[in-house]
């Protein structure tokens, strides 16, 4: 995975729902939207797509930010910090 402003590779893992490369540190991977705060860092590099804990996908609200990848969590976004406005 490469940086969209420098072109710089990024240090990545794998997801451990879906098997694609993700950044780092993610809460949630950017492919198939599963929690990542529960598994173990070893949890990374095994394929797990039997987990029944996962968050719902469809109950998710994504940041209002057009460049952030981060869903409302508590009132805010998850990863900007971005408080949510409502509808």
């Amino acid at each position: 995975m490469r940086c969209p402003n420098c072109n710089e590779e990024l240090p990545g893992i794998m997801c451990p729902q879906c098997g694609n490369t993700i950044p780092y540190e993610s809460v949630f991977c950017m492919y198939c939207g599963i929690g990542l705060k529960d598994y173990s860092k070893t949890d990374y590099d095994k394929a797990d797509s039997g987990r029944e804990d996962q968050d719902d996908f469809e109950d998710r609200i994504p940041c209002s930010d057009g460049n952030c990848i981060g869903i409302i969590v508590n009132g805010k976004c998850n990863i900007c910090g971005k408080p949510y406005q409502g509808s």
